[in-house]
């Protein structure tokens, strides 16, 4: 007896989510969305569009208010605040902006706090685990280097080794490359890159047209809708014609729609 295929990283089922108020604010329309294990997918929208709240329910910080999300296989709709908590510790690796490293504390030290809040990993462990993180992104040499004396793209490499150090399913990126200069960018989406090739689910939300180039696949969100990326910059706030909503929001599986590779020239809005 063989086993089925592996289930999805990422499996919404017309998840959506309304903020409570008067009136009620949707922060994202009902829709479909699909990411594979090994996908390397780029989310792209003007600001305002509903990127944050995408990643707040794909990151199991915000709960859907409509449909289902299976994170790995997983119905996360019936699990309590203590269960997403551990759930969101062991398979998804954050990595931010603005980095959120300890200035006091070195390299490792930081990696090595990554695992605080995963009892899966013993505390005796969890030296030689982020050691072997930093070695993966290429700072075996600046272990005992504080943030503050690091460049930028260093500070950010070391928040990517926390965020694999559990070897979580899926990598959350939020604008990874949003406080580095073109040079850094480059070796940061490099290192995406090769993480993607070795088999890690990469997710990134960006405002970059050519950071959003770098993934095998691009979504696109639009007033809370969720839609292919299209040609024309289609990233651009002014250039998506407003979609219908929720007819036009589309179901997106398995590759469906263009990769930002197909689009002309430009910087996302």
């Amino acid at each position: 007896m063989t086993d089925g295929p592996a289930p999805p990283v990422i499996d919404f089922r017309q998840v959506g989510l309304v903020y409570p108020g008067r009136p009620p604010v949707v922060g994202l329309h009902p829709g479909d969305l699909t990411v594979r294990r090994g996908e390397f997918v780029t989310v792209v929208g003007p600001s305002g569009s509903g990127k944050s709240t995408l990643l707040n329910v794909i990151g199991l910080l915000d709960r859907p208010t409509t449909g289902g999300y299976f994170l790995d296989g997983l119905d996360t709709g019936g699990l309590g605040d203590a269960e997403r908590t551990a759930l969101r510790g062991h398979r998804i690796g954050f990595v931010f902006q603005a980095f959120h490293l300890l200035s006091h504390r070195t390299a490792l030290e930081n990696v090595m706090l990554g695992m605080v809040y995963n009892s899966t990993v013993p505390r005796g462990d969890r030296r030689e685990r982020a050691r072997q993180a930093l070695l993966r992104v290429g700072l075996g040499h600046r272990l005992d280097a504080l943030p503050t004396r690091m460049s930028g793209g260093e500070r950010q490499r070391v928040a990517i080794a926390r965020a694999l150090v559990h070897a979580p399913s899926l990598l959350l990126c939020d604008e990874p490359t949003g406080n580095l200069d073109s040079v850094n960018s480059g070796r940061v989406l490099d290192l995406l890159e090769a993480l993607h090739e070795d088999g890690m689910t990469v997710l990134v939300i960006t405002h970059d047209q050519e950071v959003a180039a770098r993934g095998t696949r691009t979504v696109a969100v639009q007033d809370g809708v969720l839609v292919p990326v299209v040609p024309a910059s289609a990233v651009s706030a002014s250039a998506v014609p407003a979609p219908a909503v929720p007819a036009a929001a589309e179901t997106l599986r398995d590759g469906a729609g263009p990769t930002a590779r197909d689009l002309p020239g430009g910087r996302a809005g």
